[in-house]
């Protein structure tokens, strides 16, 4: 019956982004081409990391592929970011790294003020892994402003919701772990979204609402940095101040537990994306 549920779901949610898309869409990309529409998407590299991150983001299909059929594990296309081991990898900047994984984003591509932003994923668990689904504005950080959809550091159980501006950020007051239900897990495919407008901004997964945060409650804080283009991001972490700050784990790696770096040399750390979507605000 719960497999029955699932897929009613799955095809109302199919049906659903196709009527988005046609009618009140601003971006949408269910990856079913060949490779990454570039058109659509930067392919961010770079050779130094923020929050004492541990992996490198190349330009690379061994981290950014696109999967059909069986292989997109429920999914009828699916994009894959992998993170793969690469001991020794040496950027442009002579940095080096265990670790390469990928970043995209729609900067300059694609960018959106008020609506909602919605992603479909499927996400390997791991201490240390650190998927994230998140909006950012142009400018300096944090003054621009930063929307976080989904944040994972491995704990299968929960995601994590959160907002960064001016006077609220890192460590910041306004976030929320929502755990999800009995028997669910991040490694299951789920919705996350915001609907954000001029006033407030509600998080969603699979609909339901996990996090509302007003403007009042940001201007407590600092000025409301959400009144300005954003553009999507999707990137897989590894290790870090947040996965660290969670399981206090700093070997093999900072933030990435022995377990997890099995994983991910056995080439099962993999962050599957149905579609992202992106409509106005009413």
């Amino acid at each position: 019956m719960k497999t029955a549920l699932l897929t009613l779901s799955a095809l109302f949610m199919a049906i659903f982004c196709q009527a988005q898309a046609k009618h009140d869409t601003v971006f949408f990309d269910d990856f079913n081409g060949p490779k990454l529409d570039r058109g659509k998407w930067n392919v961010e590299v770079t050779g130094h990391t923020n929050n004492d991150e541990q992996q490198a983001y190349v330009d690379s299909t061994s981290v950014l592929y696109f999967v059909h059929g069986k292989a997109a594990q429920g999914a009828k296309n699916a994009m894959v970011i992998k993170a793969v081991y690469h001991p020794g990898y040496t950027s442009k900047e002579k940095n080096k790294y265990d670790f390469i994984s990928a970043r995209i984003n729609t900067e300059k591509k694609m960018e959106f003020t008020y609506g909602t932003a919605s992603c479909r994923m499927k996400i390997a668990s791991g201490a240390g892994m650190w998927p994230a689904f998140w909006a950012l504005g142009e400018g300096n950080w944090p003054d621009c402003g930063e929307i976080d959809m989904m944040e994972t550091v491995g704990d299968s159980s929960w995601i994590s919701n959160a907002l960064h501006g001016p006077k609220y950020f890192g460590n910041t007051p306004l976030a929320y772990r929502y755990f999800l239900p009995h028997k669910e897990n991040v490694d299951q495919w789920h919705i996350y979204s915001v609907d954000w407008t001029p006033d407030q901004l509600v998080f969603k997964t699979d609909g339901v609402t996990t996090y509302t945060v007003t403007k009042a409650m940001v201007e407590k804080y600092g000025r409301w940095a959400f009144d300005n283009p954003k553009f999507i991001i999707l990137n897989f972490a590894l290790g870090g101040g947040y996965p660290n700050g969670v399981n206090k784990i700093k070997s093999p790696y900072f933030g990435i537990s022995q377990a997890t770096v099995d994983k991910i040399k056995a080439g099962k750390a993999k962050v599957l994306v149905d579609w992202v979507l992106v409509t106005r605000g009413k």
